[in-house]
């Protein structure tokens, strides 16, 4: 038995019996309330959290590779706690986060649409068509891909502080993984090598180092699901990405800048989503 798998059966009290659906851990609770559970396909293991009711709203955390459900608690602003009283908000461990539980191979040769997989795969697994999706940091460029990947199933998304790509900056992604988590991987994974990390951080963010990564101008110029930007400006997340997203975008919104500070403003930005889902949330939700 592999040491996940161990470890999940024998969290003593937070651990159920394993779900009659195959492939599927029973669920557990969670902080606040949050039914917390497994779903796998294949190889691939991946953590969730399930949390309020209402339209569906997925919830992709910050924290680059290392993007854990745990972190939304750490950012300016914690989504489920604000969108739970409406929305059925989903959440889930990055795979092969080094904080997290989601676990499976490294697709060197399609990394950002081996997460989108694990995205849509979930979705499909609670039986959801059409939901509304809020990325933060590399959820911005995960948020693409899924407008890409699903464009009729997602009626609305918010990309909070995107990462994006700087020109004078082309290896800022590559050189904070190499450092900040493949190592950890390495030690967890000895079924992984640090030359697989780096095959797969050199496809993810050196082979087509622009803009945001994982869709082109011509994409966001043509895409009409509607968009809410709330813009960042730190290496990692490039005010100037976000905007020329936000301009090209035909159906896009984009928030006051700065809205984390001062901290006052962060409600204000947050009422500003509250309004956006609302506003784009189907009429028999």
């Amino acid at each position: 038995m592999d040491p996940i798998r161990r470890n999940i059966l024998t969290t003593g009290a937070a651990a159920t019996a394993l779900a009659t659906a195959p492939g599927v851990f029973a669920q557990q609770a969670g902080q606040g309330g949050a039914r917390m559970a497994f779903y796998e396909r294949g190889p691939v293991r991946i953590r969730y959290e399930e949390a309020g009711s209402g339209f569906p709203l997925l919830i992709i955390a910050g924290g680059g590779l290392n993007s854990t459900m745990a972190g939304l608690a750490r950012g300016p602003f914690n989504p489920i706690e604000e969108f739970k009283g409406e929305y059925r908000c989903i959440a889930s461990d990055l795979r092969n986060a080094n904080d997290g539980q989601s676990s499976g191979p490294l697709e060197i040769d399609r990394p950002w649409d081996a997460y989108t997989d694990d995205h849509i795969g979930l979705i499909d697994h609670l039986g959801i068509d059409k939901f509304m999706v809020i990325g933060f940091c590399i959820g911005g460029p995960l948020v693409w891909n899924l407008l890409k990947r699903a464009p009729d199933r997602i009626v609305g998304a918010v990309l909070a502080q995107p990462s994006g790509s700087r020109p004078e900056m082309r290896d800022l992604f590559y050189e904070n993984n190499m450092k900040g988590w493949g190592p950890d991987l390495v030690k967890r994974r000895p079924d992984i090598t640090m030359a697989t990390v780096d095959k797969f951080v050199t496809r993810m963010y050196r082979t087509n180092p622009d803009f945001v990564f994982t869709v082109t101008r011509d994409f966001v110029r043509q895409c009409q699901t509607p968009v809410l930007i709330l813009p960042d400006d730190i290496p990692a997340h490039p005010y100037t990405v976000a905007m020329e997203a936000a301009l090209l975008a035909p159906k896009a919104e984009v928030s006051i800048f700065p809205w984390k500070e001062p901290k006052e403003r962060i409600p204000l930005a947050v009422r500003q989503i509250h309004s956006f889902l609302r506003a784009h949330r189907p009429a028999s939700a």
